[in-house]
């Protein structure tokens, strides 16, 4: 069956934008099916970079369908702005379908989570500031605001009044803040229901067709397996479920639909925000990995925390997701260094440990255990076959291959949409 999945391995800015731009050309359908702007994707086509960071990486692609899943939350003002640029480049966005099930992400969605990570302090999450967690909060405690609800006014307004109650007693007597006002937030949200409109249709139904009519779905990850809130590095995770099973929730697609779950891997590590990271790197490394790789988060404009290729992380994403195939992404960004180390386990409290482990603070601790791998200096820009690859580079991409439990289909050795091996095809 012609859906798949392609999500992020790791902690997110795997390249997950141009595995998903490669993919376009043959792909019918692509959905987002969590997340919000929070997470962002680059894709270069030709000599022109787009940074995407609500809408789906397909909008790029002509003849495919971009889709926004139940699972995602939208803010609309984000949306449409988005929408705007990409028209303004000449980008046809009149394909976009959203799904009225969707949660939407109000004003005070954002400033309750402003507002919040100030208050923690030193304790804070790291969060982007842009309501996502309250929203996914409101969602599961029932008192979301979905893109339908633009369409019914009575019912918005008791949605914003029900939310509000509550927030407006933590606003006013935890935070010292003024209470907000629920008539001018349905007025704000109302005025874009008509531009919305266009858009908005039942997507389940849809993909559920597209797949039994044979068209190809694939669906695309935001953030990273270890930001998933149930099998990240909890707390600091995103507030929804990048991981493949959440392809499912985030849709209305059925597991059994899916035929092939693709992992995006770094030839090194990076991750945004706070919490655990066992490779990262705080010396001359570290900031050339960042320098050369362009490691600048795409949505929020933070530095990523650089380190070195963890394999137990790697087989982690690949247990969880079960996942059929790597693309492995920047390993040109590797180019110069005479070697390179690979953590293939952790030290935690002297004890070897070849997995991560399920306990919090363990990971918290875990040192990593290197494997040192020959490097090379040769430009691999151009490489066409995995053959034109140094044979350094060759062995490396082998070895993680060995590692990570899943094979190589695909090499990225540059950020242009045609620096890409291919090994296997993904369809």
């Amino acid at each position: 069956m012609p859906a798949l999945v392609l999500l992020g391995a790791q902690w997110g800015d795997e390249g997950k934008g141009k595995a998903t731009d490669l993919l376009g050309g043959s792909v019918d359908y692509v959905v987002r099916y969590q997340g919000g702007n929070n997470a962002g994707h680059t894709v270069v086509v030709g000599d022109q970079k787009y940074a995407l960071h609500l809408l789906p990486s397909g909008i790029l692609s002509p003849g495919c369908t971009p889709v926004i899943g139940n699972g995602v939350v939208v803010d609309p003002a984000v949306l449409l702005s988005e929408l705007s640029g990409l028209n303004e480049r000449g980008v046809d966005t009149s394909k976009l379908l959203i799904s009225g099930n969707a949660h939407l992400i109000t004003p005070y969605n954002v400033t309750v989570d402003k507002v919040t990570e100030r208050f923690l302090g030193k304790r804070k999450i790291g969060t982007t500031g842009r309501g996502i967690g309250p929203t996914y909060a409101d969602k599961i405690n029932r008192v979301g605001v979905r893109v339908q609800d633009l369409y019914d006014e009575s019912i918005l307004e008791q949605k914003v009044e029900a939310a509000l109650e509550q927030k407006n007693q933590l606003l006013a007597k935890v935070f010292n803040r003024r209470a907000i006002e629920s008539g001018r937030i349905v007025e704000e949200m109302l005025q874009y229901a008509e531009q919305i409109r266009p858009y908005v249709a039942d997507t389940t139904l849809i993909l559920n067709n597209a797949i039994d009519e044979g068209k190809v779905v694939l669906f695309e990850g935001g953030q990273g397996t270890l930001l998933d809130v149930d099998h990240g590095t909890y707390p600091f995770v995103t507030s929804s479920n990048p991981t493949a099973g959440g392809a499912c929730t985030g849709s209305g697609v059925g597991p059994t639909k899916i035929s092939r779950v693709i992992g995006i891997l770094k030839a090194y590590t990076t991750r945004v925000g706070a919490g655990p990271f066992p490779t990262e790197l705080h010396d001359e490394d570290g900031e050339a990995l960042r320098r050369i790789g362009g490691e600048r988060g795409v949505t929020t404009g933070r530095d990523r925390r650089c380190g070195w290729f963890d394999a137990p992380i790697a087989r982690y994403a690949t247990r969880v997701n079960g996942l059929t195939d790597f693309f492995l992404t920047k390993l040109d960004v590797l180019t110069g260094w005479e070697r390179i180390p690979v953590c293939v386990a952790y030290e935690i409290d002297g004890k070897r440990v070849e997995e991560v482990p399920y306990n919090q603070t363990d990971f918290h601790h875990a040192k990593p255990v290197y494997e040192m791998l020959p490097g090379w200096s040769e430009d691999i820009t151009k490489a066409k076959t995995f053959g034109d690859l140094p044979k350094n580079a060759q062995a490396y991409v082998k070895a993680l291959e060995e590692m990570s439990g899943a094979p190589i289909s695909a090499i990225g050795v540059g950020p242009g949409r045609t620096e890409t091996i291919e090994i296997n095809s993904f369809l």
